[in-house]
């Protein structure tokens, strides 16, 4: 940024001098252009004129001031808008190292989105615009009513009954994707349960949760009740006893004296025949 004033004088000395105090700067910080020289009178009392000086001096620009919470209702609005909610309610409560920002309204629902994937995008690019500058991060918290205290209770609940499970069961469970803030809230739940441990896999999107016992998964007897179908033996032990032979409420016979058979042509057709005496 450059700072400048033209000034005249009967010699560019004067000239200059006078340029540099409308200025409000001493001669020997400022620069001078002369941009006219002065000339004398004619016999000292005809025409004549006077120096004419531009005296100058380079001030560095002053940053702009960067307000993010500003700065970051203003991209709101612009998207509600956009979306069709002009007269969405914005309120903002500023912490130390961030804000959290509010969205009251009604027929909401769709800016929250399959478990709030639509907010969790929203919220992002939000922080996006709040921290394009360099300088300390600014932690931005995007809301719509209630919805993250009831989805953080929701969380807690479902990590400790999946603690519990596999405290119970001796076997890993694994949750479905969720972002670094849900895992968090999961990660926190199941500390809480005695004997049960929580850690994450996979990458990117597909990150996710998985609890089970703190000494590892238990192996599984042959045969568990416990298993997935209790009550129910394994194919593998049938398969090695072979099929069960079929029930019956019949009976034992004795057997039956055989008598002469039709078809043998010796025997005779009635029994021993005892002669009288």
């Amino acid at each position: 940024m450059i700072r400048e004033a033209i000034a005249k004088g009967d010699t560019v000395e004067a000239a200059f001098a006078n340029a540099c105090r409308e200025l409000g700067v001493d001669t020997t910080e400022a620069e001078c252009d002369i941009l006219e020289m002065p000339t004398k009178k004619t016999l000292g009392l005809f025409g004549g004129s006077p120096a004419r000086v531009r005296a100058f001096i380079e001030e560095p620009e002053q940053p702009a001031v960067h307000n993010p919470v500003e700065e970051a209702t203003a991209y709101l609005r612009n998207v509600l808008a956009a979306m069709g909610l002009p007269d969405v309610e914005i309120s903002v409560k500023e912490e130390e190292t961030g804000a959290g920002f509010t969205l009251n309204g009604d027929d909401l629902g769709f800016i929250i989105g399959h478990r709030g994937e639509t907010l969790d995008a929203l919220q992002y690019l939000a922080s996006l615009v709040a921290n394009h500058v360099e300088g300390a991060y600014f932690r931005l918290t995007l809301d719509v009513g209630s919805y993250r205290e009831k989805r953080k209770e929701t969380l807690e609940a479902l990590g400790r009954k999946m603690a519990y499970r596999a405290v119970k069961s001796g076997r890993n469970s694994s949750l479905e994707p969720m972002n670094p803030y849900e895992r968090r809230i999961i990660h926190t739940a199941v500390q809480t349960v005695e004997g049960a441990k929580s850690w994450s896999e996979g990458e990117d999107l597909g990150r996710h949760v998985v609890i089970g016992p703190e000494g590892g998964e238990r192996p599984q007897r042959r045969g568990d009740r416990r298993g997935p179908n209790p009550g129910r033996r394994n194919n593998f032990d049938r398969d090695r006893r072979g099929p069960r032979p079929p029930r019956t409420n019949q009976r034992p016979q004795a057997p039956r004296a055989e008598g002469p058979k039709s078809d043998d042509p010796g025997a005779p057709i009635y029994g021993k025949i005892e002669v009288k005496k």
